[in-house]
């Protein structure tokens, strides 16, 4: 039986990656302002980037993480560490970064 609690996708990466998946539909702003999205670049600090993937992890309405393989890297070992099932997330490549597979 499918987790009807788990229903959004969020998403991590630069600022075309993340806008091109809001139009295709997948933002989300609940009742307490919070998004399910961040648009990170070179003035992103760390500390945000990590806070940021560390609630959408523990959010009980999220089902997939998208991250920019770009970004995984600055928080490869928040990535590694991670080993539930749900939220599940996925590497994409971006624009201007092409996917390597062997990270």
């Amino acid at each position: 039986m499918a987790n009807k609690e788990r229903s959004l996708i969020a998403v991590m990466g630069d600022e075309d990656s993340v806008t091109g998946l809001l139009l295709g539909g997948i933002g989300h702003i609940d009742g307490k302002q919070k998004a399910n999205f961040l648009v990170v670049d070179s003035k992103t600090p760390l500390d945000k980037i990590e806070s940021t993937f560390e609630e959408f992890v523990k959010r009980k309405d999220i089902a997939i993480i998208l991250i920019t393989q770009q970004v995984a890297d600055d928080i490869r070992s928040m990535i590694d560490d991670h080993d539930q099932a749900f939220p599940t997330v996925l590497e994409i490549p971006s624009k201007d970064h092409p996917y390597d597979p062997t990270k």
